[in-house]
């Protein structure tokens, strides 16, 4: 489920493309990029292009292919800073902590209040043990009253300070992404997490509640709703919801979490 959620809370797509090109159309991982065939496109155009390929490959996981579209972007427009902040994107999820901070540094320089980069950077910390760090970056992407998706940026504050077990700091956090995006479904489970955790079964369970249907049916919300029906003494629920865990996800890590009687995980 880990993995599952910092990829969800990670993929901070950039809005690039501003305007269309008259030429060719090229579709990548299932998304047409118009424009991608323009020879003679301006450097910051063909890098934008670059950039959303990367993205689009990203998303779909093929890190390699992202890695060398990314850096074909920043080859083509060394100021171009989206470019960048992605490549740090990638370079953390290989592993490459030290490009992935150059990179970072880069991005930041050339856009220092940019909302996506400080709230990609901010993830970044989150996941290289600096949680308290981060917290400060995503405050400030959140602050930026032009930034689309501030709601993302406070869930993902209240996501790495329940990391350090802050969970007063993360409730506030996580209480003002849910304001600033009611209809997220991440922070709500969010929200149930943290309530199971402070040993507060009813609230866990009203925010659990919230969830749309398919979020509750996936594997992490099957075993989210069985804990919390379990710290509530509802025997009969946490027996129907394991059941369907081990049913409909028998090789998932919740299900194994399951056979170990691993609830406090």
């Amino acid at each position: 489920m880990a993995s599952a959620l910092r990829r969800l809370a990670s993929v901070l797509l950039l809005a690039v493309l501003a305007g269309g090109c008259k030429t060719t159309t090229t579709t990548v991982a299932g998304v047409e990029i118009p424009g991608a065939g323009k020879a003679e496109a301006d450097p910051r155009k063909r890098a934008e292009i670059r950039t959303e390929l990367a993205s689009n490959y990203y998303r779909e996981g093929q890190l390699a292919v992202a890695l060398e579209e990314a850096k074909r972007a920043v080859q083509v427009d060394s100021r171009y800073a989206p470019a960048h902040s992605l490549l740090g994107l990638i370079y953390m999820d290989i592993g490459d902590r030290s490009e992935a901070e150059a990179s970072f540094g880069r991005a930041l320089r050339l856009e220092p209040g940019d909302s996506n980069i400080l709230n990609n950077y901010g993830w970044f910390l989150c996941q290289t043990g600096r949680e308290r760090e981060s917290v400060d970056y995503f405050q400030r992407a959140a602050a930026n009253r032009l930034y689309a998706t501030p709601g993302r940026a406070m869930r993902n504050a209240g996501m790495c300070l329940q990391r350090i077990n802050d969970l007063d700091g993360a409730e506030r956090a996580l209480r003002r992404a849910l304001e600033l995006d009611a209809a997220d479904a991440m922070t709500k489970f969010e929200l149930a997490r943290l309530y199971l955790r402070r040993n507060e079964p009813e609230r866990a369970s009203f925010y659990y509640g919230l969830l749309d249907p398919a979020s509750r049916a996936s594997a992490p919300g099957l075993w989210l709703g069985l804990r919390i029906a379990r710290a509530d003494g509802n025997l009969r629920q946490e027996r129907d919801l394991a059941s369907q865990l081990r049913g409909r996800y028998p090789d998932s890590a919740e299900a194994l979490a399951l056979s170990r009687g691993a609830f406090d995980d």
